[in-house]
Parts: structure tokens; sequence; C-alpha cells
């Protein structure tokens, strides 16, 4: 423990930064509330306690509960570094009416990076922190805190990270890949290989000053993992390279370590065992952040949408799902997120965690993504397959089980279409592509069973143009039109490609008498700020408003719709339309204007033709 008079080791002084910044920036915490090593000693009942001692900083919870934190400046005096942390917190709960309940070590300099451990007082007692069972790597944040005083538990579940975090955490690794010379099209693959070898939970040896062992001994635990998981063959597609230069060689190790403690700030390996799609949700924000995603074809379906799907379609165990152009997984692991809340025994998750989940992607660095996605999460890491769609048939095998095969003529005859339900997003065509949106719809269908559920987002133009008619008209006559959803213009921003959800069973013509649900839900409770999209409590929540009823009126067309104006209406295809068009917009009744607006709406149009007038007879 440091006295105020103390030689303070400069290596230490790194460490000061590095905890306010994270504090303040990231944790939640106000500026005012985060005191910095004398500050404390204004504190009355602090400074009575710690005398002529201090620590790092001193966090104010509230007027009477503090969170003390202490730094050292080498990692492997990580517990030296919790343990005085906890003999200041003992300070202040004995020798004050002040209680310090929360306790950090921090260790590290910027050379190796830095890691934390968090302690909290219960009864009497320090009980390390953990969230998801994994002790924390960061320090606490405000939301971490509350969640542990509210359930009086040291060991918490599933604590939401904040967009603001995601977003800072995006752009400082941004940042950090892009002063060190790490080309963005580099940059996922980079990532993943991180990733990846923080996913077990062993220690990668940061204290080692050679670049190129370093690079060897995070490849090589990459390699193991998916040597483990039976996809060794994407050791190629996720690894960092071995720089050329002496110059690359300390831009690469920098990347490194600075990528490394940015992700154990986000607490990256409990919160990929939360019951979230973490990581799905990283990937968004970080490749949407650095323009990534562009770099490597992807167009991320945002994580709200594949959730939906995955509600409405009601993924269950005894579901077979499929995505065939399924990216970096999304819809996999909000599929199996969502049979995950109703599988009852460990059997029944076991197989649906085997077999239960398919994706085919084209692009070899996309799966190699999508497979380090399944294996954080645990789930279908064995059926992520790289290939094109239209040449893989999913076939049943006489025991039950699902392969893939090559896509032959004669794999049709006699096979049982396993696949029970569909979520797909496939590739927005080019006007040059010979393989057109509603191509992936038609393959997905061959592969599905009567009756099962198909999803997919599509672009506007594929439910209107001319050039699509006969294939709607053709879908119709083999297959149910459940329901069609109009998503908000900005859901793929900066993209600006308008977009659909569309409903369709499989295998059950469709009688042109049935309805379907036409909504158009055209806000889904984000709003554009600083060129990204963010959550708003201000803003409406369509997507969120109509899940229920479209879970419903999939399982029963007769289920009683109420009829909102530019909203929601159940109403059967008009056949007679030449033009065939399935869009809400056709079928969604107008809504009626009062007198009132009526009203407003000529005097706005009078008052803009008397300006016109004035403009055009002063020219």
């Amino acid at each position: 423990m440091k006295r105020a008079s103390s030689k303070i080791n400069r290596s230490e002084v790194n460490a000061y930064r590095f905890i306010y910044e994270e504090l303040t920036a990231k944790k939640g915490w106000k500026k005012d509330q985060v005191y910095e090593q004398q500050e404390c000693l204004k504190i009355k009942g602090i400074k009575e306690s710690f005398g002529a001692l201090k620590p790092e900083n001193v966090v104010e919870i509230d007027t009477t509960r503090y969170y003390v934190v202490e730094a050292k400046n080498e990692r492997k005096k990580l517990d030296q570094a919790i343990k005085e942390a906890t003999e200041y917190s003992d300070l202040v709960n004995s020798k004050s009416n002040l209680r310090a309940l929360f306790a950090t070590g921090v260790a590290g300099n910027d050379v190796e990076g830095f890691v934390a451990k968090s302690a909290y007082l219960k009864n009497g007692r320090w009980e390390t922190i953990t969230e998801n069972d994994i002790g924390l790597t960061s320090l606490l944040s405000k939301n971490q805190i509350e969640l542990i005083l509210r359930s009086d538990s040291a060991k918490i579940k599933d604590v939401e990270i904040s967009s603001e975090e995601f977003f800072k955490v995006a752009g400082d690794i941004n940042t950090i890949l892009h002063d060190n010379s790490i080309n963005k099209d580099y940059r996922a693959r980079f990532i993943s290989a991180i990733l990846l070898a923080l996913s077990d939970d062993t220690d990668i040896n940061l204290n080692e000053r050679n670049t190129s062992v370093l690079i060897s001994l995070i490849n090589a635990k990459v390699a193991a993992i998916l040597n483990k998981h039976n996809k060794a063959a994407f050791a190629r597609f996720i690894k960092i390279d071995d720089p050329s230069s002496e110059d690359n060689h300390i831009k690469v190790r920098a990347a490194i370590i600075r990528t490394i403690q940015e992700l154990l700030g986000l607490n990256i390996r409990s919160a990929m065992r939360s019951g979230r799609d973490i990581l799905g949700q990283f990937y968004e924000v970080f490749l949407k952040y650095g323009n990534g995603a562009k770099e490597i074809g992807i167009v991320l379906t945002p994580r709200h949408i594949t959730s939906f799907a995955a509600e409405v379609l009601d993924i269950r165990g005894n579901d077979l799902v499929l995505d065939p152009a399924c990216g970096t997984g999304g819809f996999l692991v909000a599929a199996f997120d969502e049979a995950k809340k109703k599988i009852t025994s460990e059997k029944e998750f076991n197989n649906f965690r085997q077999n239960g989940l398919y994706g085919i992607e084209e692009q070899d660095p996309v799966i190699a993504l999508a497979i380090v996605n399944m294996i954080f999460r645990g789930d279908g890491k064995n059926n992520m397959i790289e290939g094109n769609c239209f040449n893989k048939w999913l076939t049943l095998k006489t025991s039950g089980e699902l392969m893939v095969a090559e896509y032959k003529s004669e794999d049709f005859q006699g096979r049982i279409p396993p696949i029970t339900k569909v979520m797909m997003n496939p590739p927005f065509a080019q006007k040059s592509s010979t393989s057109k949106e509603y191509h992936f719809i038609e393959q997905a269908l061959k592969q599905m069973q009567d009756d099962g559920i198909l999803f997919a987002v599509l672009p506007l133009s594929v439910l209107i143009e001319k050039a699509t008619t006969d294939w709607r008209k053709d879908l119709l006559k083999q297959n149910t039109l459940l329901s069609v959803v109009t998503f908000p213009q900005d859901l793929f921003y900066p993209t600006g490609t308008h977009t659909l959800g569309i409903f369709i069973k499989k295998g059950v013509p469709h009688k042109k008498d049935s309805h379907v649900l036409w909504i158009r839900a055209l806000n889904d409770g984000f709003v554009k700020k600083k060129g990204k999209r963010v959550r708003s409590d201000r803003v409406k929540d369509n997507i969120s408003e109509i899940k229920e009823l479209l879970k419903s009126f999939i399982k029963d067309q007769g289920v009683k719709v109420k009829n909102i104006p530019q909203f929601q209406k159940a109403a059967p295809v008009d056949f007679s339309d030449e033009s065939f068009e399935l869009i809400p917009e056709l079928y969604v009744d107008d809504k009626e204007l009062t007198q009132g607006e009526i009203e407003a709406s000529m005097e706005s149009l009078m008052r803009e033709t008397a300006s016109f007038l004035i403009r055009t007879k002063e020219k």
C-alpha cells in the first residue's frame, strides 16, 4: 500500500490514465464520481480512514457507498493489486460510517496491457465477482454494480453492454488497427483470430517481446481450437500474418496487445457465454464502424431483426433450421437462443446444438467468422458449410441424422426434405448477377418439409418489379403467403436498400380467399446518431409490437386482426391485379383525415402557393 509521499513507479502512471478513461468513457461513471489519488482525501471519512495512504481511484456510488481501485505495474501482480484494493476498503469500513463494498485490482502497463479482478463485500467477506461464472477482466460498470447491489450477489448473469460502450470499443479498436497499419480487408480475420484465441480460459503470454513468437502462440491456439471442433481447414482464414518488416513487427504487436486490452475491457469471455449474441453484436458494430463489412462483402442483418424472426417462427428443439446464405451466422445464433429458452432436457439441447442448425456461405473469410461465432456459443459449428448453396443439398440419412451432399438431380428422387424452418437474408443482387434474391428462396423451399415456415429479408423491388411478377405468381401456386412486413427505410443504414420481411408456408397452395397479414413496421426503436443507428426510448418500436400477433397469425390465419390504418390489415391477395405486387402499402388502409387535419393541410398548401406566386412575380 502506498503512502502519499512515496515515489510512484512510472509504469503505474500508465494505469492512472487507463483506469480514469475506462471508468468515465466506457463504464457509465460520471467524472465527478471518480476521485483520483489525493482527490479522494476530500471526502470526509475517506481521509480519516486512509491517513497518509491512498489508492489509485475511489468511485462514489452514492453518498455512503464507495468502490476502490488499486493498480500495480505488471500483470503478474494482479493478486497483489486486488489484495491491496480490499485492504483499502477494509480501512474505510472499519474507521468510518461509509461503506466500501467493491474493490478492483488493476495490473499491467502500456507494453503488456492491463487486466483486472474485482470483489464484492458480502456479510463481511470478500467474494470474487463473476459474470456467467467467468471472472471479470475489466473495471466495474455502473450497471454491474447496480445489479450486484440489487441481487446482493457477486455472481451476476448477462449484464447488458450499453450501445455507447460497444461503439466506443469498436471505434477504439478500429483506431488501433488503423494507427498500426492493419488493412481494412484484413481486420475481420485479425479480430477473429484474437477473439478465438481468447475463447478458452488460458491466457496469452503478452510478455513475449518477439512479435513473430507472439503471433505463432496466437495462431497455434486458434488452430488447436479449430481442430477440436473439426474445423482445422479454416485455420488459414482465421490467423494473424507475420509482418514483413521490423517496423511492422512493432506495429502489429501493439495492435495485438491493445486490441486484447479493449476486448478484455468488454469482459468478452464472460459475455460470450451469455444468452445474447454478443459476438454477432460486436461484429455488427465493429465491421460497420470501420466499413469492414463492405470490404468483405457482408450485409449484416441487425440483431433485433434476427431475434424477431426466431421468436415469430417459434423455433423449438425439434426444428431443423437452415440459412442458405448465413454470413456471420446471426440468424442461426438467434434460432439457437430461441430454442434454448424452451428446451427442458439436456439430451434435447445437445441434439439441437449438434443437429438442428445449418448454415451455408460461399465466401471463405465470411464462413470463418460464422464458425468463430458458433464455436463461442458451442452450437451448430459442425454444420457450418462453405460453398455455393445452389450446389449443396441437405438430406436425411437412414439414421435420421442430417448430412450434406453435392447437389445432383437424383438427390431429389425419394428424398425427404428435412428442414422445418428457414431464416435468411439473401445477398442483395447486382444487376449483372445471375443469382437473384428469389433464387435463394426457391432453393431453400426445395429443402423444406411441407408446412415448414420460411422467413426472408428481401429488397422491396422483388415484390413489385415487373421482372419478378411471374415468380410471385408461381410462388403462390405452390406455397402460402402468410405475411409481408415493411421494415424501416434505414434498417441497413448506411446501405439505402428498402426491405421487407416475407413469411411463407411451404407446400400449401395459396387459397384466393386466404388472408395475408400486411404490416408497415416503419419504426424499430432506432435512430440515426453520428453516422450510426442506436436504440432510443423516444421512438416507437413496431417490431416488438407486432411479434405476438405475427406469431399467432402464422399458426392460425383465422386469428382476429385489428385493422389499423397505415399500419396493419389482414386481407386476401388481389389476384385480379395484373402487376401482382405483394407489398403492405397496397393493402393497408389509408388514414382518414380529421376536419382539423384537412384544414391544416389546405392552409399549408395556400401558404406554399402564395409564396410561389410572390417569388415568380419578383422575378
